[in-house]
């Protein structure tokens, strides 16, 4: 869609980018389903406020929440401004324009009478509010319940496009628990929306640096040439996370880290660190890259079991001075659950661009502290002219992409100290998020709501994405699941810590991978 994304222009001042960051937003009724839960109070409404209050929203607009709870208009927007007080990014002048525009709908989600008084609602708004019958559905429930939700829509008349009006569908991650369940979702979601309507949200993929790597990879000449199994030693990917299970113990008990986070996130910061480049900066083609990405992952050698694949769950431990219990000891989890809370998986691309060059991919739950970084680790100098003269040994160029707490790109290279002798060090060029020209910056979801409104795909899983990566980890799940001596292969580790000592066994340079300094100092 032209207008989906930012322009670039060049002012008179000696050519400095600037950004036109104007969106032409249609009119739109946003329903939310779950609008009494805590995912719309913790992230969805303050981050539709927050829009609303930098002046991103169309013009007309309107926020209809669902559940079952019993509440009427103004006690379903007393909720919300707390919300939003709660995050800390409250506005009385934002609040009270946007207030008005806050409905609220009673409906029990498996009663179809429900969804009829809901669509008589939505059609009584369109009148009063002028959003032309364009209608975004956003399922913040558990995901037991995007079924039900998508086929009463349909049932319902609700998921149907009449003229230039639209009618989307989004969900939350995950899709499904294995192959087989993400394919009968598929079914039916598609059995009452089309697969343009459909958006499956992955917020990781709108964060700025994440958005930036595709940008730093393809839009300079300096890097193509050497991102390849010539010159690049390996690739890792980490999602480390302090927090525990928290409020999600019911559902994290049952899906573990690698249904949490594997076949999502990391798959999708997989995809963009070794994605060949698309002919094009659209949505599909770009997303037809990251499919042919994962088809040439190197099938999961499940006769060798452990041999590419690191399981944790942590114990009793420290996090920020504070003692933290074990996972088996947090409220509501079994007390005999084998569930794991830290994966690390050794994965193969098998295609010319990466034959043999290990990919770590490696998330966990109370670890040291919470940080996302991409780390590629280039080859050793292979003939260096200076070992007779120079002390120090010579150490291989690196790449980090900070995604968080720090948003950063850092390249270390060698470089030559001020002194009589000949004396090395490793060196930094640093590029900080922080550090780039003012201009609107947007959080995660924030951007991927935009994106849902102007219907542009661009940070979305496709389903064929979706079943490939499914396809990769369903071996490893039914692996995990069947195996009788799991516990003997589930490694404990305390909280705090960066997980089972067994992980560097498996990749020895995770310890330096995880630290949050690069051969020269801070990152």
């Amino acid at each position: 869609m032209a207008d989906a994304h930012a322009s670039l222009t060049t002012n008179d001042a000696g050519g400095t980018p600037t950004c036109d960051s104007r969106l032409n937003l249609p009119p739109c009724a946003i329903v939310i389903f779950g609008a009494s839960g805590d995912l719309t109070a913790r992230k969805l409404f303050p981050a539709l406020f927050s829009l609303h209050r930098s002046g991103h929203f169309p013009e007309s607009f309107v926020i209809l929440g669902c559940s079952r709870s019993e509440l009427d208009d103004d006690q379903f927007r007393a909720k919300m401004r707390e919300a939003v007080e709660r995050s800390g990014d409250f506005e009385r002048q934002a609040w009270e324009t946007m207030a008005p525009r806050l409905y609220y709908q009673q409906v029990s989600y498996e009663d179809a009478a429900g969804y009829a008084a809901l669509a008589a609602r939505l059609d009584d708004i369109d009148r009063v509010q002028g959003t032309c019958g364009n209608r975004l559905f956003y399922l913040a429930v558990p995901p037991t319940l995007y079924e039900t939700i998508a086929a009463c829509l349909g049932e319902t008349g609700l998921a149907v496009e009449h003229g230039e009006s639209f009618s989307r569908i989004v969900v939350e991650k995950p899709f499904g628990h294995d192959l087989q369940s993400a394919q009968a979702l598929d079914a039916i979601l598609h059995r009452s929306f089309g697969e343009p309507q459909v958006f499956r949200i992955d917020h990781y993929l709108a964060k700025e640096t994440v958005q930036n790597i595709l940008m730093f990879r393809f839009a300079n000449a300096i890097f193509e040439p050497v991102w390849n199994r010539n010159h690049i030693d390996y690739i890792s990917v980490i999602a480390a996370e302090s927090l525990g299970v928290e409020h999600r113990a019911g559902y994290y008990d049952k899906a573990g880290v690698l249904r949490d986070m594997f076949q999502n996130h990391m798959m999708q910061l997989l995809a963009l660190a070794a994605m060949d480049a698309p002919t094009c900066f659209h949505a599909d083609r770009v997303r037809d890259e990251k499919v042919r990405l994962y088809r040439g992952l190197k099938p999961f050698e499940v006769a060798d079991e452990f041999k590419d694949l690191v399981l944790g769950q942590y114990g009793p431990g420290m996090i920020d001075g504070k003692h933290v219990v074990a996972y088996r000891d947090e409220k509501g989890v079994d007390p005999r659950s084998l569930t794991p809370t830290f994966a690390m998986i050794r994965a193969f691309v098998d295609n010319w661009r990466w034959k043999g060059v290990p990919f770590f991919l490696t998330s966990g739950k109370r670890l040291a502290r919470k940080a996302s970084r991409i780390v590629v680790q280039f080859k050793d100098v292979p003939h260096s002219m200076l070992h007779e003269v120079a002390q120090e040994r010579l150490e291989a160029n690196r790449l980090v992409f900070g995604i968080y707490p720090d948003e950063v790109i850092h390249m270390s290279f060698m470089a030559k100290l001020p002194a009589p002798r000949l004396c090395l060090r490793p060196v930094v060029m640093h590029y900080g998020f922080d550090d780039a020209e003012p201009g609107p910056r947007l959080e995660a979801y924030e951007k991927v709501l935009l994106d849902c409104i102007l219907g542009d795909h661009m940070l979305f899983w496709r389903q064929d994405g979706v079943e490939q990566t499914w396809g990769f980890l369903t071996p490893i799940l039914e692996m995990c699941e069947t195996c009788g001596e799991l516990e003997r292969h589930l490694h404990s580790y305390p909280a705090g810590s960066w997980g089972p000592e067994r992980a560097v066994a498996l990749h020895p340079g995770f310890a330096r991978d995880v630290s949050m300094k690069t051969s020269a100092g801070e990152a």
